[in-house]
């Protein structure tokens, strides 16, 4: 039995998180005090969430209401199993993402380092409060939070190239906030009367039953464009387009915060504010997982053709969050748990890819694929890294994305939908087209004409030890995919 109960406990992964960019700016001077805050801060926030662990795997869900807006329209937060996937993820990848900053930043001499740890510092922020968010209205907030502060990350190079992605990615997010997300939340107001999400059970929504069907309908097709950082295929040219930012940022809005809040989102309207009941009733399950199987088949395709490696990453990770928004809509429990598993199987396996590609610019300069050939002879440990967050991404056992798809297709056969499991096993065939050239040409092949392999060696051990560790707990997930699974059986159903 669920048990609901007030604490501000819950209020303190925000507070570590909301302090820690002011601490960055304050020892701005002393490059050393500025990056040991982010690894205190990201140490901190992870114990923070870790301690609410057992507590919530106990049957608990704690939430505090910061203030009061209007009747039924609050700044509240809440702590279960589904925020608490996305908590973990995000702030246990803070600790990596930073020590790989360190050796990305210093190597390369970047410009505005201060300014990129601030932001930075803000959008985990931003991610903390989604994560947390009991209601659509603050989940609104830090959605939005994120987005701001992201722009200066993507735009961090300040050349025409830059400005030009970062336009795009502001124009993209927010306008659809704008547009879709907020009409949204507006119908659900008067539709509901409340903004609060039904937490402890996810077959029961927050939408009445004398509710006239066809605006649910229309506040959920709001909601899913609205909610652009999940990158559903029309939706997603910003995500290939933010690219031009500096590979840990690339890593960030893959695998940290900003799709992540973009699927988690979808995930938490999906679960407790509409309810498995709602979206049955109204049959927006299934075309809704038809719309994710035909992103992840499509992006898969234009992934192939692409030789820079960010943007096959790129277009990899549309892909591959859709996988998420698949999951839930399918409704079935496997399916549901297998979506909702993949926001932390991808965001440890996607970081590692990332994570490679920025080591192998600072170490080569290189970053096509093409120009790739040998280079996993001087960089095995880089390579080798790869290589194993991309089988997670194929679905290989015992990588963490092999379970995630398991669950997919067996939800998916349970839900009696075989073209969503062709879907799967397509993607699986793409995935493997597109990854495994990249491996092949590192160890196998012979380097390119003029490229002198001896000139090359790993890059610094700051950033190739996160990748390793990245790509080890990739393994682990995979063998114990029971570790988040946990907080899914939480969810009520």
């Amino acid at each position: 039995m669920t048990e609901i109960s007030s604490s501000s406990y819950v209020l303190l992964p925000l507070l570590i998180t909301l302090i820690a960019p002011f601490a960055v700016w304050y020892f701005r001077t002393n490059i050393n005090h500025r990056e040991s805050v982010s690894f205190i801060a990201g140490a901190a926030t992870f114990l923070s969430v870790l301690y609410l662990v057992p507590k919530v795997l106990a049957g608990n869900i704690y939430t505090y209401t910061l203030f009061t807006i209007l009747p039924g329209i609050t700044v509240s937060f809440a702590a279960d199993g589904l925020a608490l996937i996305f908590a973990l993820v995000a702030s246990f990848l803070w600790i990596f993402a930073t020590s790989y900053n360190i050796g990305y930043m210093r190597s390369l001499n970047e410009h505005a380092q201060t300014r990129y740890y601030f932001c930075f510092a803000v959008a985990i922020f931003g991610a903390m409060g989604v994560a947390f968010s009991a209601n659509i209205f603050t989940l609104y907030l830090f959605y939005e939070i994120i987005t701001v502060f992201t722009y200066p990350l993507v735009a961090h190079h300040q050349d025409k190239e830059a400005y030009s992605g970062a336009r795009k990615y502001l124009v993209y997010l927010m306008g659809t906030s704008k547009l879709f997300l907020l009409p949204a939340m507006i119908m659900t107001y008067v539709l509901c009367g409340t903004l609060d999400f039904h937490l402890g059970d996810m077959v029961q929504g927050i939408f009445p039953d004398d509710a006239p069907a066809h605006w649910v309908v229309l506040t959920y097709i709001l909601y899913i464009a609205g909610l652009a950082k999940a990158a559903i295929i029309p939706l997603h040219n910003w995500l290939p387009s933010a690219m031009v930012a500096p590979t840990p940022v690339s890593a960030l809005l893959h695998a940290v915060a900003v799709v992540k809040a973009g699927v988690f989102s979808i995930c938490r309207v999906i679960l407790s504010g509409f309810g498995l009941e709602t979206m049955d009733s109204l049959y927006l399950g299934i075309p809704t997982a038809y719309v994710a199987a035909f992103t992840i088949v499509v992006a898969s395709i234009i992934a192939l053709t692409k030789d820079d490696l960010k943007a096959r990453l790129a277009y990899s990770t549309v892909s591959q969050l859709s996988y998420v928004v698949l999951g839930v809509a399918l409704l079935t429990p496997l399916a549901v748990a297998g979506g909702t598993m993949h926001i932390a199987h991808h965001a440890f396996s996607k970081i590692t890819l990332f994570f490679g590609a920025g080591a192998i610019y600072v170490a080569t300069h290189h970053k096509k694929i093409s120009m790739m050939s040998g280079l996993g002879r001087k960089m095995p440990w880089t390579f080798g890294a790869f290589g194993i967050a991309a089988l997670s991404m194929i679905g290989v056992p015992p990588v963490a994305g092999f379970a995630s798809k398991w669950y997919l297709i067996t939800g998916a056969m349970g839900a009696g939908q075989i073209i969503i499991v062709f879907a799967l096993m397509a993607s699986t065939v793409l995935n493997a087209a597109y990854f495994g050239p990249i491996i092949y040409k590192a160890f196998f092949e012979k380097p390119v004409s003029g490229v002198n392999l001896d000139e090359y060696r790993e890059a610094p051990m700051t950033m190739v030890v996160p990748l390793c560790l990245t790509a080890t707990i990739s393994v682990i997930l995979g063998v114990y995919p029971q570790i988040f699974h946990q907080f899914i059986a939480l969810l009520g159903g």
